[in-house]
């Protein structure tokens, strides 16, 4: 499974940079979009969703290189971090860029903005190379081999 483990934890690089392209469009957007005489960026519900998505691209980016630097420096490739690190990024690529298509609005939907090409990108690594619901099955599987001499 080494091969199919290295392949989930390349892949997971990906979605990190959907993520940060969603948050490239949308942060300059909410500023300079204004509603009521000011920047959207600062309605407190605009400045969540933003952090949200910021926050769950770094958490995905650190997740996804910590994985990758157990694999580098201590030539450990554990299939759990490797299907979790795509698993995770994948499904927080798809809510930033849903996310990123509702802060933009009506602007979301049109050609000029890239937001409807990131929301297919992302959903393309939840189900591209393994569903989200394998990536579950494969933990749950790997969970159980490491487990199992206490259930003999």
């Amino acid at each position: 499974m080494e091969g199919l483990d290295l392949e989930r934890l390349v892949l997971s690089a990906g979605p990190l940079g959907i993520m940060q392209a969603a948050l490239d469009v949308t942060l300059p957007f909410a500023h300079q979009r204004k509603q009521f005489g000011q920047p959207i960026a600062h309605n407190q519900l605009v400045q969540g969703k933003l952090a949200d998505m910021y926050t769950k691209l770094q958490a995905s980016r650190a997740y996804t290189y910590a994985t990758a630097r157990t694999v580098d420096e201590a030539g450990i490739i554990r299939t759990q971090d490797c299907a979790g690190a795509i698993l995770y990024a994948a499904e927080r690529a798809t809510e930033c860029t849903l996310d990123c298509i509702q802060l933009l609005g009506g602007m979301g939907y049109v050609e000029e903005m890239p937001a409807s090409r990131l929301l297919r990108d992302a959903k393309l690594y939840e189900i591209g190379a393994g569903t989200s619901e394998i990536r579950r099955m494969v933990i749950g599987r790997a969970f159980n081999k490491e487990y199992a001499h206490l259930g003999a």
